[in-house]
């Protein structure tokens, strides 16, 4: 930053230029010190970056003059755009982001309203990636494969954009994010990791960790990561299936061994004792595969493998997809069947079906 020497750097270049979006705090002192600045010019950009959303390096004013100079010439700061944004009858906002790479991600905000029309929740929806790899039977994002991994800049933008979305909506910032738009976490991994740091660092948004889910198909391997990691948020496990030879039918990821259920049960198990956090399971209801009070017994199972509770959902419709949603009454049999078994159940009601931003059908329009 100091001298005339063009910066160069492997990752996330525009051109000869580095994205300092595709860094977190620690990444960003090595980053200046690499070129000549004090390891605490890392920390006023990283401010300017997360703190205060700005991209022009001319109006980070406690920079020095030739330091913004060399930014200007050797780095960038690479935000995504908004492409489209529809809001659903029940308030849920869905936002279409284009990313630099040209290709788009969706990205949902939920509220959660209390009798007296009142946001007392407001929970972000992010993607992680541009399709998914995992081809899940009933997901219309397993329909566009997988084309891209997002950065941590790109993820923390999608939570900046519905923060201020619900300031202007609600009255109050965002309380909570899931990973559960597009994409697998556990495939973009350290993405995943740094984009909850910047978004639980007191400079950045400020989010408590335990606000922050990462939902993941259940790589065996990954989990066992996130143990060995210290990961303070929570961890939810697309589960819907409680046996392999139904799951491995809906979910291709099951059929390989390191990814099938008695792997997941051992990392589940490892998890639990390094960390001390229940599992959350998700559990989709799908008329005539996994809705039996069979099933329902299977499931309770699988809860006890570790301290877990089960979040039950209702499919939403996928066109070209041949799912039913289970009926109302089967459902309250399923539920009847888990509380039986001691297990802990809520029932997730889908929001923003009207505007597909509902789960399982985000989807850009090159699916």
């Amino acid at each position: 930053m100091t001298d005339t020497n063009t910066v160069s750097h492997s990752v996330g270049t525009a051109g000869d230029r580095v994205d300092l979006k595709t860094m977190d705090r620690a990444a960003l002192a090595d980053f200046v010190a690499e070129h000549g600045a004090p390891r605490y010019r890392g920390d006023q950009l990283f401010h300017w970056i997360y703190g205060k959303g700005v991209s022009d390096f001319e109006h980070m004013s406690n920079l020095p003059t030739r330091m913004r100079q060399g930014l200007r010439r050797d780095a960038t700061v690479e935000d995504i755009e908004i492409v489209e944004q529809q809001q659903a009858e029940d308030r849920t906002v869905k936002a279409l982001f284009r990313l630099p790479s040209g290709r788009e991600a969706e990205t949902v905000l939920i509220p959660a309203i209390d009798e007296r029309g009142e946001a007392r929740r407001l929970t972000v929806c992010v993607s992680s990636q541009v399709g998914c790899a995992m081809g899940c039977e009933f997901c219309a994002t397993g329909l566009m494969g997988f084309q891209e991994n997002l950065t941590p800049g790109a993820i923390f933008d999608q939570v900046w954009h519905m923060n201020e979305v619900a300031e202007e909506r609600f009255g109050r910032p965002v309380t909570n994010v899931v990973f559960m738009g597009m994409g697998e976490p556990l495939l973009n991994y350290d993405a995943v990791l740094e984009s909850i740091d910047i978004l639980t660092d007191e400079d950045s948004l400020n989010l408590s960790a335990q606000k922050v889910t990462v939902s993941t198909v259940g790589l065996a391997r990954r989990v066992k990561d996130l143990a060995d990691d210290g990961l303070r948020s929570n961890l939810a496990v697309s589960l819907h299936a409680p046996d392999n030879e139904t799951r491995s039918r809906i979910m291709p990821v099951n059929e390989a061994e390191k990814t099938s259920l008695p792997a997941l049960k051992e990392a589940l198990q490892y998890y639990f004792e390094q960390t001390g956090r229940q599992i959350t399971y998700e559990y989709c209801l799908f008329k005539g595969v996994n809705d039996s009070e069979a099933d329902a017994e299977r499931l309770a199972e699988v809860a006890r493998w570790a301290p877990s509770k089960v979040n039950l959902l209702m499919y939403n419709p996928v066109e070209g997809l041949n799912f039913e949603r289970t009926s109302e009454a089967q459902l309250d049999r399923f539920v009847e069947v888990l509380v039986q078994q001691g297990v802990t159940v809520t029932v997730r009601r889908s929001r923003g079906q009207d505007i597909d931003a509902a789960c399982g059908q985000l989807a850009n329009d090159d699916a």
